[in-house]
């Protein structure tokens, strides 16, 4: 029997229909995604102009930072989903409670990651790092440490107000910030108008003092709201046992996901660190690269994801798998036409990043502008990997990408890396394609896995239908 909302649903849109549909919700998160990383590449370019050192322990340290900052924000991500959801029902209580429960998780976490950062000096020697380069990378994040906390209640405010479906305050502020950061960059690390020349020091200072002023701007403007603001009443916000254990359910998966992806690539970068400086420095450099344009496919993956729990809401199932198939094919389009200048003019593009004036750097150029090539076919792997997870949890399942990146990251992409990279020899550039095997089986267990649960679904809501219309 057809359910009732299936029944009275209007006639579908056709495939270019839904990639509009798409891109409508994708383009501002995608807008501010790029404008969220601009941050830490504004970091890498001026690292770059003070010299291999500290191109290289930067990269480490941001790396490492990188790390736990997406572990906690995985944390706190359920948060747009489950207001989304208390949104629609009409439940303004629960939205508090919900808002009140991100902040928690996000506090315990920032805190505890805080305190670790600056205690791994010696684990990064044990593992092969260049002692100078590890000393260096420490004292990085003995600074930037602090800015944990704040930027994860950022991350809070922002998963809250896409749950709401208000992202407008998050681009504004975010392009703020990427001002703050080019102009502390300046003051600090180049010592301008009688400040001292803080260097690499600098540049942690600027990220973490960032991180503190773009929570704060961004706070102002959301009590500020008409819309946002009435959330943050006193009398409304308390604690909620149930709300904070929902957000850890839902979030928890998807730390451990992002934790296991974010870990892969800080693995590769520490055997990648035992190569040499300037395999770490070209590393960081083709790092950020990849970084810039996964931000297309993490707002593709979340606009995704918001659509495909909405038709799974309603029991369309086709129009779900619809949908995952057109945003895999955006990612797709959208990475080969960016492979483009990679082929063409890689040397340009990687010179961007790190200055080709000083004869140190040549060997770094080389290396980072070779990987470009590696890089042309990686992303189209990651971003299929990284829309794979939002269809996944599309349609309710985290704990499901959690387990296939164990698989995809661990069990192929790592081995090969160490096997290509180390064992046979072909150094920075077998680990890179060891990577792209780790990418590629993820993709595609994921889409594999993205179609098999909307069977499941689809029988499990309306099996009749479901025996007779199979997806």
């Amino acid at each position: 029997m057809v359910s009732t909302a299936q029944k009275s649903a209007p006639r579908l849109p056709h495939w270019r229909g839904e990639a509009r549909t798409i891109a409508i919700l994708a383009l501002p998160l995608i807008l501010t995604n790029f404008a969220h990383v601009a941050l830490t590449t504004i970091d890498i370019v001026v690292l770059g102009t003070l010299g291999t050192l500290e191109i290289a322990a930067g990269g480490l340290a941001i790396a490492l930072f990188n790390q736990l900052r997406t572990t906690g924000s995985g944390l706190v991500t359920g948060v747009s989903n489950l207001v989304a959801e208390a949104q629609a029902r009409g439940e303004q209580q629960r939205v508090r409670d919900l808002l009140v429960a991100g902040f928690f998780w996000a506090t315990v976490s920032g805190v505890v990651f805080a305190a670790t950062l600056p205690l791994i000096e010696a684990p990064l020697v044990w593992l092969g790092q260049d002692p100078i380069v590890a000393a260096a990378a420490v004292h990085f994040l003995q600074i930037a440490a602090p800015g944990l906390v704040p930027c994860l209640w950022f991350q809070v405010l922002r998963h809250f107000t896409v749950g709401l479906k208000h992202p407008g305050p998050l681009l504004a502020i975010t392009l703020i910030s990427i001002a703050l950061t080019a102009g502390l960059n300046y003051l600090l690390v180049y010592g301008k108008f009688g400040l001292p020349a803080l260097g690499l020091l600098g540049v942690a200072l600027a990220t973490s003092a960032v991180f503190l002023l773009s929570f704060l701007m961004f706070l102002t403007v959301v009590l500020r709201s008409p819309v946002l603001g009435p959330y943050f009443s006193r009398s409304g916000l308390r604690w909620s046992s149930d709300a904070v254990g929902a957000v850890w359910r839902l979030g928890l998966p998807i730390a451990g996901t992002y934790t296991s992806e974010a870990g892969f690539f800080s693995v590769l970068t520490l055997l990648i660190g035992t190569l040499g400086m300037e395999a770490l420095a070209a590393q960081t450099v083709l790092n950020q690269i990849i970084y810039i344009v996964f931000m297309i496919s993490a707002g593709i993956s979340h606009a995704a994801s918001i659509h495909i729990s909405e038709a799974c809401g309603t029991g369309d199932f086709r129009r779900a798998q619809r949908l995952g198939l057109v945003s895999l094919a955006l990612g797709i389009v959208a990475m080969l036409a960016i492979a483009l200048p990679y082929m063409v003019i890689p040397e340009t593009i990687v010179s961007l990043f790190i200055s080709a004036d000083q004869q140190a750097n040549a060997t770094t150029l080389a290396l980072a502008a070779s990987g470009l090539l590696i890089a042309a076919l990686l992303q189209i792997f990651d971003a299929g990997q990284n829309i794979g997870n939002g269809l996944l949890r599309g349609t309710g399942d985290t704990a499901g990408p959690f387990r296939i990146s164990l698989v995809g990251y661990w069990l192929v992409g790592l081995p090969a890396a160490y096997l290509l990279g180390i064992a046979a020899d072909y150094g920075i550039y077998g680990v890179w394609i060891g990577q792209t095997f780790g990418l590629a089986s993820t993709a595609a267990l994921l889409v594999i896995s993205f179609r098999r649960r909307l069977q499941h679904l689809a029988l499990r809501t309306t099996p009749n239908l479901a025996a007779s219309n199979p997806l």
